[in-house]
C-alpha cells in the first residue's frame, strides 16, 4: 500500500484518488455555498484548521494542479455575475447578506478542496483524509485479493470437475478411435475392390472394341462376296 508521503509527493498517486469527494464529509463537514458547488478560501481554511495565508501558498505551488480540479478565480464581470446569481440563494438559505468580494473571488470544487487535503501537510485534518483514502484502498485491495482467491478456488475446482469428466469420457473416445480404425481399413479395402472392379470393366472395354472391329471386318467380307456374286450372275445372264 503506497504510504502518505507517495500521496503528498506524487500527483499520479493524487490523481488516482480524486474521485473519492465522499472522504471529505466521513471525516469533517464541508460548508459549501448556497449553490452546493463552490466552497470559498475562508471555508476551504476553516475546514482544513489553517490560515488562509497556509491555504494560499499551497494554491501558488499547485496553481496548474488545482485548477484542473475545479479552482477557479473569478473577477470583473464574471465575478458580478456570479455575485448576483447566489446573493438570493445566500440570503434565503443563510439569513444574511452575502460577503462580496472586492475584486476577485477564489472558488474550490469539492474534488479541489479533496486536491489540497491530499498536498496540505501541516493539518490534522487534512491527515485524516488522507489517511481514510489509504486505508479505504488498502480495503480495496484485501477485498481484491479475497475475490481474486475465490476465483481462483472455482477455476481449481472446474478443472477438477473437467479432469473427471475426462477419465470417464477416455473409455469412450478409446473405443470411438478404434471403431474408426475398423472404418478406415473398411474403406481401404472397399476402395481396392473398386480399383479392381474399374481395371475388369477398361479390360471388358478393350475386349468390346476388338469385337467391334472384327464384326467389322467380316461384315466387310461378306459384303464384297455379295457384290462378287451378282456381278457374276448379271454375266451369266447377258451370255
Amino acid at each position: 500500500m503506497p504510504s502518505e508521503v507517495t500521496l503528498l509527493e506524487s500527483r499520479t498517486m493524487r490523481d488516482e484518488h480524486q474521485g473519492r469527494v465522499d472522504v471529505l464529509d466521513k471525516v469533517k463537514a464541508l460548508v459549501m455555498l448556497p449553490d452546493g458547488i463552490y466552497v470559498r478560501t475562508e471555508d476551504v481554511a476553516r475546514y482544513f484548521e489553517v490560515s488562509t495565508e497556509v491555504l494560499k501558498k499551497v494554491v501558488q505551488r499547485h496553481r496548474e494542479e488545482l485548477n484542473e480540479n475545479g479552482l477557479q478565480v473569478l473577477r470583473g464581470d464574471d465575478l458580478r455575475i456570479f455575485q448576483r446569481d447566489i446573493l438570493s440563494l445566500w440570503s434565503d438559505n443563510l439569513g444574511t447578506s452575502y460577503p462580496q468580494a472586492a475584486t476577485n473571488l477564489t472558488l474550490y470544487t469539492r474534488r479541489a478542496v479533496l486536491n489540497v487535503a491530499m498536498l496540505l501537510r501541516d493539518s490534522d485534518i487534512a491527515r485524516c483524509v488522507r489517511t481514510y483514502l489509504l486505508d479505504a484502498e488498502e480495503s480495496g485491495w484485501r477485498a481484491g485479493d479475497a475475490s481474486l482467491d475465490r476465483r481462483v478456488t472455482k477455476v481449481e475446482s472446474h478443472l477438477d470437475t473437467v479432469g473427471r469428466a475426462l477419465q470417464e469420457l477416455g473409455p469412450v473416445i478409446n473405443g470411438i478411435s478404434v471403431r474408426l480404425d475398423r472404418l478406415d481399413r473398411r474403406l481401404e479395402t472397399t476402395n481396392q475392390v473398386v480399383g479392381a472392379i474399374s481395371n475388369r470393366l477398361c479390360d471388358l472395354s478393350d475386349d468390346m472394341r476388338r469385337m467391334e472391329h472384327r464384326m467389322d471386318r467380316r461384315l466387310d467380307d461378306v459384303s464384297h462376296r455379295l457384290s462378287a456374286l451378282e456381278r457374276s450372275q448379271r454375266r451369266r445372264k447377258r451370255s
